[in-house]
């Protein structure tokens, strides 16, 4: 046996990924990810660089885990094949339901579209994340579409999507939610017509 003392390996700590996550959700949603510098993560997220790059190969890794963390609270409910669907037309028209605006900071608006904004590569893997995520949004509201009964449930979901993501980001440019109110009022009219 050797008299040479091993050395001491630090742990980076239980839940550091979470932690990292959770800092980067923080700032990605106050700042953007642009404006988010590894250091300051780290610093918030209470991590060295190198635990930090233990979980996330890079930048460009860490927005992604960010993005997949959100997004299943925020796609439309799923339709599944055999189960019951309640009140396919309120689920049409709750993704304009928002809660009120925060008042310790400005509105956001949509995670996946602010990350389209600033990368706005159309092959990043980032930007590519983005356009699957929406193309997601879209066909799960053309399922509930179909469901509730909609003559062109296509027509309707890409109707909606597209009024959703509008409404998200006049919401953002004028810091208010209204928006989400006066965009469900055009949802209702659009819906009704198409199951009418």
């Amino acid at each position: 046996m050797s008299d040479t003392p091993s050395p001491v390996r630090r742990r980076s700590g239980r839940g550091a990924r979470e932690r990292i996550l959770k800092a980067a959700t923080e700032l990605f949603t106050a700042q953007g990810v642009n404006a988010t510098g590894m250091d300051q993560l780290t610093t918030v997220a209470h991590v060295s660089k190198r635990t930090l790059y233990t979980h996330f190969a890079s930048k460009d890794d860490l927005v992604q885990a960010y993005l997949r963390e959100l997004e299943d609270g925020l796609l439309p409910a799923e339709v599944v094949p055999g189960e019951p669907c309640p009140d396919a037309r309120e689920q049409l028209l709750a993704i304009f339901d928002w809660p009120p605006g925060r008042t310790d900071g400005p509105l956001r608006g949509c995670p996946f579209l602010n990350a389209a904004v600033e990368v706005p590569d159309p092959d990043h893997p980032v930007h590519l994340m983005v356009a699957a995520y929406k193309r997601e949004f879209a066909r799960r509201l053309t399922a509930l579409a179909r469901v509730a009964g909609a003559r062109d449930p296509e027509a309707l979901g890409e109707q909606l999507a597209l009024l959703y993501d509008g409404a998200v980001a006049r919401s953002t440019a004028l810091n208010a939610t209204g928006p989400g109110a006066h965009a469900r009022a055009v949802a209702i009219a659009l819906v009704d017509a198409a199951i009418d």
